[in-house]
């Protein structure tokens, strides 16, 4: 494959690019191979989904219908937690590691 440096390009641009390619879930370099690809006219390769496309869709849908108001439980006490399986207490990790032989 090719290789091909772009000299005197403007700080800003590449700030733009950077930002631009972030947003897309590219490197910087990616990001700027798909633009050239695209403005060639050759076939891109499919993008893969990123987490932020997830939320942009779902986002999109939600923002049709006005949004979702969630209603948030209240907290409550921690339920409490027994250290006793069948009537025998539970053997912690700490116990376990010292009743194997300790290698030297």
């Amino acid at each position: 494959m090719a290789s091909l440096t772009i000299r005197n390009l403007e700080d800003e641009v590449k700030h733009r690019l950077r930002r631009q390619a972030a947003e897309n879930g590219r490197s910087l370099e990616a990001e700027v191979r798909q633009i050239l690809n695209r403005s060639v006219n050759l076939q891109e390769p499919p993008r893969s989904k990123t987490g932020l496309d997830l939320f942009r869709g779902i986002r999109a849908v939600v923002e049709k219908y006005g949004g979702v108001e969630l209603e948030i439980p209240p907290r409550t006490a921690m339920r409490g937690v027994s250290f006793e399986e069948e009537g025998e207490p539970l053997l912690m990790k700490k116990e376990r590691r010292h009743s194997r032989p300790r290698k030297k």
